[in-house]
């Protein structure tokens, strides 16, 4: 499957960040806490990557200056809860600017205001501190953030689910697979509101069976009538 670049962009959004985790093998998802904290989830684009000090916002602005239209802000905070790097004044830039969004690996603050803006903003909290001004970072080298490593370039998708990374070498090959994942539980929908049995659709006894009847010897990670001799 070809898909022009501005066609990923709402194919991503379509399938959804959950679709995305499972097409990738049930990986790629930020942490739990990574959570939508502005009017608007639906975020997709590409990765735009800076690093800051801990507790610093030096960076902040010259990286939202930098990035993009229609990429996604990526902050490595260093995963530091209780300083603030993100707030009203630079969700208004950046939506003024037309970002895709921003994922901070920390906390924000003026919640209320953030809580009204279309801007998709994403951050594991929210504290009043607002941090520094000292300390030089990185803007467009790669970033950990939510416990996932993500590149400049790696494709960004966020909704109510939470931020999914997906990287720009695998992007047509996760969507494709994503979207046989939708296409089947879609099928699997219509049969549930249609009265069939949930169980007997996904085959469960089947593999409760299976489980039950296999020795498996722990150390080999196989059942023992598949060992080597």
């Amino acid at each position: 499957m070809a898909v022009g670049r501005t066609g990923l962009g709402p194919s991503l959004m379509r399938v959804g960040a959950a679709a995305l985790s499972d097409a990738l093998g049930k990986t790629g998802a930020m942490d739990h806490s990574m959570q939508c904290r502005s009017a608007n989830p639906k975020m997709v684009g590409p990765a735009f990557t800076v690093r800051v000090h801990t507790a610093d916002i030096l960076m902040i602005a010259k990286a939202l200056s930098e990035c993009p239209r229609e990429q996604t802000l990526i902050i490595d905070g260093r995963g530091e809860l209780n300083t603030a790097l993100w707030g009203e004044l630079t969700t208004i830039g950046a939506h003024r600017k037309g970002l895709a969004g921003v994922v901070i690996d920390g906390a924000i603050r003026d919640a209320a205001a953030v809580r009204r803006s279309r801007l998709p903003v994403f951050a594991k909290a929210v504290v009043p501190n607002a941090g520094g001004a000292e300390y030089l970072g990185e803007i467009g080298g790669t970033v950990q953030c939510g416990g996932q490593v993500v590149h400049p370039g790696d494709w960004i998708v966020g909704d109510e689910d939470g931020v999914v990374v997906v990287s720009a070498e695998k992007i047509e090959q996760t969507l494709a697979t994503a979207k046989r994942i939708v296409a089947a539980e879609m099928e699997i929908e219509r049969a549930i509101r249609k009265g069939e049995d949930l169980s007997t659709l996904l085959r469960s006894q089947e593999v409760i069976q299976q489980k039950e009847t296999a020795v498996f010897i722990p150390q080999l990670r196989m059942p023992a009538h598949g060992r080597r001799k």
